[in-house]
């Protein structure tokens, strides 16, 4: 653990008995546990993926739908974490173009570069090129609010979508959290809950005439919550169970999927296992509580999450050049040909994390840094593969 966690771990109990995760302003502690927990989504979405390709036919099929069916719930995961770790890393003094800034390096220069990979990969047979307007839509991160545009080029920058639209509205949603006690930060996350089941519902009795699911203005409850979540924590409040009972009901949720309308409704099953796991994984860090998320491969492997999460989907894609739609195969060939794909998007998300994210959020940070004040906020960190540290 870092030196600010050890001092927030000696930080005594307040006089209610609740432990406090109050720090010096310069920085709250760093949470490994939520990093190893990004990969564990990301995971979910690439088995996911694979599934939706086909790799698998017969009793192996069965098996990976069974396990990786409502893998897309990943992505509600990723939303509930950013909005805790941006409020967790959230100052009071930072300005809305520092924030801004600070998002657009650390997203922007992966993205950028795998729209570039999927534009190459359009040139290739059995593959639909996108329209100017279409692509340049989702260059700038718009794409997702008109719906026939929503997975042009890299389908999963989808996501990166909403997240840009959570970043646009952050500055002013943390002016109202930061007001909020206990009580009414409770109210408010109540409030994110019944949103999402309105929502599911609306979407599911198709009120709405485009799916719901990927609509960045219907997944900013999902957002809220997790800013709601990381404010109690802050304030020493939150009283949720730890976190094996916050795993064990999250895994509930996920399997409990299937037995809803696919896409949205979805979100409804997991929402509160999410809710919950999340903080009990932040509070098991700053108490010094066992967690398996912890473990420093996990951790490197949740550095490298978002480079995964965006590049996994292209090698899948690029693989139908060889492999065709839906090959089915047995389960030994089926899990041959995952294991390569997962390898090769492993590598290339540490090739991407290491040639493109971290040397150019450098230099794009480079000249706030020289006349950054001692006081000014350090770096996000723990975030989701859609959202991302910095």
């Amino acid at each position: 653990m870092t030196t600010a966690t050890t001092r927030a771990l000696r930080t005594p109990p307040n006089r209610t008995g609740a432990t406090t995760a109050r720090v010096p302003p310069a920085a709250n502690p760093s949470l490994p546990s939520l990093t190893g927990l990004r990969w564990m989504a990301a995971l979910l979405v690439f088995g996911l993926h694979v599934n939706n390709f086909g790799y698998f036919g017969g009793t192996g099929a069965r098996f990976v739908s069974w396990g990786f069916g409502a893998g897309a719930t990943g992505v509600s995961f990723f939303f509930v974490l950013s909005g805790f770790v941006l409020t967790w890393s959230a100052r009071p003094r930072d300005s809305a173009l520092g924030f801004w800034r600070r998002r657009i390096a650390r997203i922007y220069p992966v993205h950028l570069v795998t729209c570039v990979v999927a534009l190459l990969m359009t040139y290739t047979p059995h593959q639909t090129r996108p329209a100017p307007k279409q692509a340049l839509a989702n260059v700038l991160l718009v794409h997702s609010w008109w719906h026939p545009w929503w997975q042009t080029l890299n389908p999963v920058s989808w996501s990166l979508a909403c997240e840009a639209f959570f970043y646009a509205s952050f500055p002013l949603l943390f002016l109202v959290l930061r007001r909020l006690g206990a009580r009414w930060s409770v109210v408010a996350g109540g409030l994110c809950v019944a949103a999402i089941v309105v929502l599911a519902w609306a979407d599911a009795h198709h009120w709405w005439k485009y799916a719901l699911y990927s609509f960045p203005a219907a997944r900013l409850p999902e957002f809220v919550l997790g800013t709601v979540t990381a404010r109690l924590v802050l304030l020493g409040r939150w009283r949720g169970p730890g976190l094996e009972a916050s795993l064990a009901l999250a895994v509930i949720g996920y399997f409990f999927v299937p037995q809803l309308a696919p896409g949205y409704s979805a979100t409804v099953c997991t929402i509160a296992g999410f809710a919950l796991l999340i903080p009990a994984a932040a509070v098991a860090d700053l108490k010094g509580l066992p967690s398996l998320w912890r473990r420093r491969r996990l951790v490197r492997l949740g550095e490298l999450s978002f480079a995964f999460y965006m590049i996994h989907l292209l090698v899948l894609r690029a693989a139908t050049n060889v492999l065709g739609n839906k090959p089915h195969f047995g389960a030994l060939a089926g899990l041959a040909v995952t294991a390569a794909a997962f390898a090769m998007s492993l590598g290339l998300s540490w090739l991407l994390y290491e040639t493109v994210e971290c040397p150019a959020r450098r230099l794009l940070l480079r000249c706030r840094r020289r006349g950054a004040s001692p006081q000014e906020p350090a770096p996000d960190r723990a975030e989701a593969p859609a959202a991302t540290s910095d």
